[in-house]
């Protein structure tokens, strides 16, 4: 197992959304560590938020179990590129689409590409998401908590209700959810509501889906070292960062890798409704 960094962390602060090359200690998204068995043969899958972060590490563990994926990013080109690199390293297809998922047309035109230029669609990854820091209740504006909640969980339903039609049976949806989705942060009141609700939707979309064939599940990551963390926390958050779990270190974005797999993986194929907590130990009630 890989020797981990754990906090303190040095002083770092960027401005928002964050980049993967100005962080310190840099991420592991699996780049040398992650080996594919094939589990995901032939199968195309969209990834959102794929160019930096969970998306990333995910990006590259479907591209080593053989899957051609579309990275939906916002505007983050360097790293949104340095993944395609990484993805046709392995001999599979890698397409991008940036712009802002809040947009209901611009969900339509990431699933309609994805069909076109992968030739079909079988696994949706929704794990792109906005969060920012408040201490004060009044400090959050209206255009904050309407923005949280565009991205984070109105592009969820877009991209599903887009994707569905075009999903066989054996498909998946894997959304990304948090250990906020039970123990919310109040000082990410705004992200914490969404993913609360992102835990609602995915039990509902998975009864709703179930007769379909396809099978709808979540991810709940606790403390993770991304680009989010340096340029949505204050800096004293950031050096302690994922000291408070009993691993007492921030988790890396490969270390989740294997949670998609898994829910994307065919065998999987009683899994559904379900959320798989990645929490350094923390209990997820």
């Amino acid at each position: 197992m890989p020797d981990y960094p754990k906090p303190p962390f040095p002083s770092q602060r960027q401005p928002m959304p964050g980049s993967t090359a100005k962080m310190d200690p840099r991420p592991d998204h699996g780049e040398t560590t992650y080996k594919g068995s094939g589990r995901l043969s032939g199968m195309r899958a969209v990834i959102t938020g794929g160019d930096s972060g969970i998306g990333r590490a995910v990006a590259i563990a479907f591209a080593r179990e053989g899957a051609d994926i579309l990275i939906a990013y916002l505007d983050e080109h360097d790293d949104a590129k340095d993944v395609k690199a990484l993805i046709e390293g392995e001999g599979r297809k890698a397409v991008l689409v940036d712009g802002d998922l809040s947009s209901a047309d611009h969900c339509r035109k990431i699933v309609d590409k994805a069909v076109s230029d992968l030739g079909g669609l079988d696994i949706l990854v929704n794990n792109a998401a906005h969060q920012a820091t408040f201490a004060d209740l009044a400090d959050i504006t209206d255009e904050e908590w309407r923005r949280t909640f565009e991205v984070n969980i109105h592009a969820m339903f877009f991209l599903a209700k887009a994707a569905v039609p075009h999903m066989k049976p054996g498909g998946a949806i894997i959304n990304t959810a948090s250990v906020n989705s039970d123990m919310p942060n109040p000082t990410l009141l705004a992200y914490a509501t969404t993913k609360g609700a992102i835990q609602n939707f995915t039990g509902g979309l998975a009864q709703m889906l179930a007769e379909k064939g396809l099978r709808v599940n979540a991810v709940a990551p606790g403390p993770i070292w991304t680009p989010l963390i340096p340029s949505t926390m204050p800096e004293e958050a950031v050096k302690n960062f994922g000291k408070q779990v009993p691993l007492k270190r921030a988790g890396q974005p490969a270390e989740l890798a294997t949670a998609y797999v898994m829910l994307a993986d065919p065998m999987s194929s009683f899994t559904s409704g379900t959320t798989v907590a990645v929490t350094g130990g923390k209990p997820f009630i």
